[in-house]
């Protein structure tokens, strides 16, 4: 398993990176139902900043962002699903104590810290292209007043106007 696959199943829902309760059961290699179960007798262990159940918008919402098949109809799922954060995820390793989720749990640890590291230069790179941006506005007003200059310097210097009628003597 490698963590792009492990990647591949993280979504930002509320603002969390999570992991559905099926992807995560297929990473442990156990049952949907039965890490739900193990999540239902361990309430202390998974407060809501580590696994929460979606709402059933947020399901539409996913639903149509992972391609998956629809609800209805014969199969599928009767309840809403779970989602895990990152401690969640680990959490439910500890739950399930099998070898196979205390193995896949460091893929999926490794997998949310590599996304954070991603997400943290992607917002270091927006700050510093608004620094540039900031920096060419400014440069904009001193090339618009230079090229400004340059035409008044390029355009012909007005002749003086020559009255018409007669010049009367002062003296």
């Amino acid at each position: 398993m490698s963590i792009n696959a492990v990647e591949n199943v993280i979504h930002t829902i509320r603002e969390q990176r999570v992991i559905l309760d099926a992807d995560l059961a297929r990473l442990y290699g156990t049952t949907t139902k039965a890490l739900n179960q193990a999540v239902k007798r361990n309430p202390e262990r998974f407060p809501e900043d580590f696994a929460f159940v979606l709402t059933g918008q947020e399901v539409t919402v996913l639903r149509s962002q992972i391609v998956t098949a629809n609800s209805t109809g014969r199969g599928g799922r009767r309840t809403l699903p779970y989602v895990f954060t990152e401690h969640g995820a680990i959490m439910a390793a500890n739950v399930l104590n099998s070898p196979r989720a205390v193995e896949m749990s460091v893929y999926v640890v490794r997998a949310f810290i590599r996304m954070r590291e991603v997400i943290g230069q992607s917002k270091e790179l927006a700050a510093r292209l608004g620094a540039v941006e900031k920096r060419l506005a400014e440069h904009d007003d001193s090339i618009k007043a230079l090229v400004q200059a340059v035409r008044a310097l390029m355009a012909p210097p007005e002749k003086p106007k020559r009255r018409i009628g007669f010049k009367k003597d002062e003296s």
